[in-house]
């Protein structure tokens, strides 16, 4: 008899999530292909993760307010698991815990927000950011001691759950996204020899932390420096933030507000550049550091546990005070005049047990 696997994902529509849904989805594609397996999919829609092999449930109804999402989550499923039939694994892929029965239950808990330390400011640009700092403890809560397992991307996120919810840490599977090898680009500059250029590639919410890099550029241009260049991908009008940001520093000459940009055109800043600022205050991995860190060129980041982890194996690193842009600035001043003797190896990190490296070792583990 074939055991039922249920993948919840109604929230997942856009970015890495979706990305994550897409990649599980593709995996379980060719698991219930043997026929040992019957596989359900709970979806925004199913056009966002079409494969063969699994069953489709689409809604869109508790995408459109929190406390839709929320009743779905644990009032309507209980009805969609009676419905199903006896389910041997049901996996949340997107934080919460459903109130459903199951034989094993597993949630994907990528949501670093309850460990974001925002400030006012967030109130003003990002109301929902400030609400998801101040309420995900509380989404997270119901029902995750219920789980088998939770699935983390990072040793330090398995520690801070284990503190906030003391889950056992056994319970608590490192999952490192799968970071796909791509041949490095070669780009030629486009700034006159001599300018050092550096990238920060995010999309425009406060917690990406972009105006610690601006007021790090101002400190700069103040002084009598080489020629400098910070390539952002914000152009200024996307959002208040944005707004913000270019009204206030959008006459610097150093910095480029360059906008959304192609993967392709992306490469090329990250081939092109001297170095990269990474500078979030919230990230559950920080796929940039990832994608840069193929080049082997400096990178100044966010002196949070996300980043250490992250950056786990690279050679040129030095880390900074995400709230101190005096320390930026004296560390990307340093750089851009030839000083690299404060850039330092990561130790590469030795996961502990248990951890996952791909699907097939995950779903290994949330089955057996």
């Amino acid at each position: 008899m074939k055991k039922t696997i249920v993948i919840s994902a109604v929230n997942l529509v856009e970015a890495g999530p979706l990305a994550i849904l897409r990649d599980c989805l593709a995996y379980l594609s060719k698991l219930a292909a043997t026929g040992d397996y019957r596989v359900i999919a709970l979806v925004y829609k199913q056009s966002l993760a079409d494969f063969p092999q699994i069953e489709y449930i689409e809604t869109q109804w508790p995408k459109k307010r929190w406390v839709n999402r929320l009743w779905y989550e644990y009032v309507s499923m209980r009805s969609i698991a009676r419905e199903i039939g006896p389910v041997y694994l049901w996996f949340s892929l997107h934080d919460t815990s459903p109130s459903v029965i199951a034989e094993r239950r597993a949630v994907y808990c990528h949501n670093a927000f309850p460990f974001y330390r925002w400030k006012a400011h967030d109130l003003f640009f990002a109301p929902k950011i400030a609400l998801l700092a101040l309420f995900s403890t509380y989404i997270y809560k119901p029902n995750i001691r219920r789980n088998t397992y939770l699935v983390v991307q990072q040793q330090w996120l398995r520690e801070a759950f284990h503190r906030l919810f003391a889950v056992p840490c056994t319970k608590i599977i490192v999952a490192p996204p799968e970071i796909k090898t791509k041949q490095v680009s070669v780009f030629q500059k486009e700034e006159a020899p001599g300018c050092y250029t550096f990238v920060f590639a995010a999309s425009p919410n406060s917690h990406k932390n972009f105006e610690v890099i601006c007021r790090a550029a101002a400190l700069l241009e103040q002084q009598d420096t080489v020629p400098f260049k910070v390539h952002l991908t914000v152009k200024g009008d996307e959002n208040t933030y944005a707004q913000w940001l270019h009204r206030r520093w959008g006459h610097l000459q150093s910095l480029h507000f360059m906008g959304f940009v192609s993967r392709t055109q992306l490469e090329g800043y990250y081939a092109g550049c001297d170095c990269l600022i990474f500078p979030s205050k919230a990230e559950s991995w920080g796929l940039p550091i990832t994608e840069f860190a193929a080049y082997g060129k400096p990178m100044l980041l966010a002196d949070l546990p996300y980043a250490h982890d992250t950056a786990s194996g690279c050679e040129a690193v030095s880390f900074f005070d995400p709230d101190d842009p005096k320390a930026l600035a004296t560390q990307m001043g340093a750089l851009m005049r030839g000083e690299r003797s404060f850039l330092q190896a990561v130790a590469k990190e030795k996961l502990e047990e248990p951890f996952a490296t791909g699907w097939n070792d995950l779903f290994y583990q949330l089955l057996h």
